[in-house]
């Protein structure tokens, strides 16, 4: 499926190279404002113009305006990404049975850590319930949220295509080791 913007959230594709805590740490930064130093200036992702101040997402900047435009209809200040797409579409498409959170979370196109965070916060921000054998429903304002984000990335209603997972697209990138090096410690003498 043809994507008909590309003035919507998304999150960087490495973030498997975090680490939990800092990982942690810039998803509950998101949105926060924040003022350049003294002499310095930030580039608004979407308008490419210098600001004392913007809006954080991930390492980028959005100046107030860019960061409003940015928003998707009925996400109630929440920012969407596709992730949350396939999160929320995932929930609304099943057939017969709502999905397992663990199915969901697997699908959604995110680190599992993330995905596990951002199931969280749709649930707590009403998007989302979860059953007592942990199946993931969709409220009304969650499925008012999904018509806004399937609208601001692909210009339509939201259609099961739209889901990566429909699109063989889903990958959950897992963290990256390093090789071990032989540890054996040269002879000296």
């Amino acid at each position: 499926m043809e994507k008909s913007s590309n003035t919507f959230f998304s999150y960087p594709p490495n973030l498997h190279e975090l680490d939990l805590a800092t990982l942690v740490s810039m998803y509950r930064d998101r949105g926060i404002p924040k003022k350049a130093k003294p002499g310095e200036y930030f580039a608004c992702k979407v308008t490419d113009k210098l600001i004392k101040e913007g809006k954080w997402w991930f390492g980028a900047y959005f100046s107030q305006q860019a960061w409003d435009e940015t928003l998707t209809a009925g996400c109630e200040g929440y920012p969407l990404t596709e992730v949350e797409l396939n999160i929320l579409g995932l929930v609304y498409s099943a057939a017969d049975e709502a999905p397992s959170r663990d199915y969901v979370e697997q699908n959604s196109g995110a680190i599992n850590k993330l995905a596990y965070m951002i199931v969280n916060d749709l649930k707590e921000f009403g998007f989302l319930s979860i059953d007592d054998q942990d199946r993931l429903l969709i409220t009304p304002r969650g499925e008012k949220a999904l018509q806004g984000v399937a609208k601001q990335i692909y210009g339509k209603k939201f259609k099961p295509d739209m889901l990566r997972v429909n699109q063989g697209k889903v990958a959950n990138p897992q963290m990256e080791r390093a090789p071990k090096e032989d540890s054996e410690q040269a002879n000296l003498f």
